[in-house]
């Protein structure tokens, strides 16, 4: 089982498109694939096909303990994964977690329960260093980072990066970026060719090849509750997301 945390802490770059899209892509190639919501705005939630006003047990519930991940799961019925969905019931989780016994593990202990059902997990982490998202990044092997190339993104990426040496260091030895994803691009704008470029000098092979382009197909998807790379297979965004999984899948088989 390989579980990879979708992160960074910049709003608004992608995690939740990159998140839901990549689950349905590798659900189209086989792979036995669980989401992880861990936003409480519970957009991944939604944009999966799942109600999130209508949910009787969430990752709420399995974060405190409250229920196991086999109760709280669900089937996208859009999508052909399953979902570990969120709700508003999220946002109150931080303050009753800081007074559990090792808070920062609660999914990991989770998931290891039901490491012979699934081939992906994927966890769509909240856009802040939370405990919420530290617990993202604790049970996971690796992270990808999701990153539009505009100057501002930059900035938030160092942040990034130093967190995740952080949590290597102290909490997860197994945790390393996996890659970053350059999603939302714009081939015409000079400031994103020169992200571009810059991301690849400095981090190298580390740099996704695949690239997501900015899509209204993909936008327009959750609205429907079905993943944009079924909503709209031959959209621009659509096959970026496709190319995406399937280089992860290549990623992941030389581990």
């Amino acid at each position: 089982m390989h579980i990879f945390a979708i992160a960074n802490q910049k709003g608004g770059v992608g995690k939740t498109t990159t998140s839901v899209n990549l689950a349905a892509a590798l659900a189209a190639s086989g792979q036995r694939t669980l989401l992880v919501d861990l936003d409480p705005q519970g957009n991944a939630t939604m944009g999966c096909g799942i109600d999130k006003r209508t949910l009787t047990s969430s990752v709420y519930q399995v974060l405190v303990g409250l229920a196991g991940l086999a109760q709280a799961r669900a089937a996208s019925p859009s999508g052909g994964f399953d979902v570990l969905p969120a709700n508003r019931d999220l946002a109150g989780a931080e303050i009753e977690m800081v007074d559990l016994d090792r808070r920062e593990l609660r999914l990991k202990e989770a998931l290891a329960n039901h490491a012979a059902d699934y081939d992906f997990v994927l966890i769509d982490c909240p856009p802040s260093l939370s405990l919420l998202t530290l617990n993202g990044l604790c049970a996971a092997h690796g992270v990808v980072i999701p990153m539009q190339c505009e100057y501002y993104a930059l900035e938030g990426l160092s942040d990034l990066v130093n967190t995740i040496k952080k949590v290597h260091a102290k909490l997860n030895p197994d945790l390393k970026i996996i890659g970053i994803l350059r999603v939302m691009f714009d081939p015409r704008a000079t400031l994103s060719q020169q992200v571009s470029s810059e991301l690849e000098q400095h981090f190298g092979d580390k740099v996704f090849r695949s690239i997501v382009p900015r899509n209204v197909r993909l936008a327009e998807a959750p609205s429907y509750g079905i993943p944009g790379v079924i909503f709209d297979k031959a959209s621009k965004g659509a096959q970026g997301y496709i190319a995406f999984a399937q280089e992860m899948l290549e990623r992941v088989s030389k581990f």
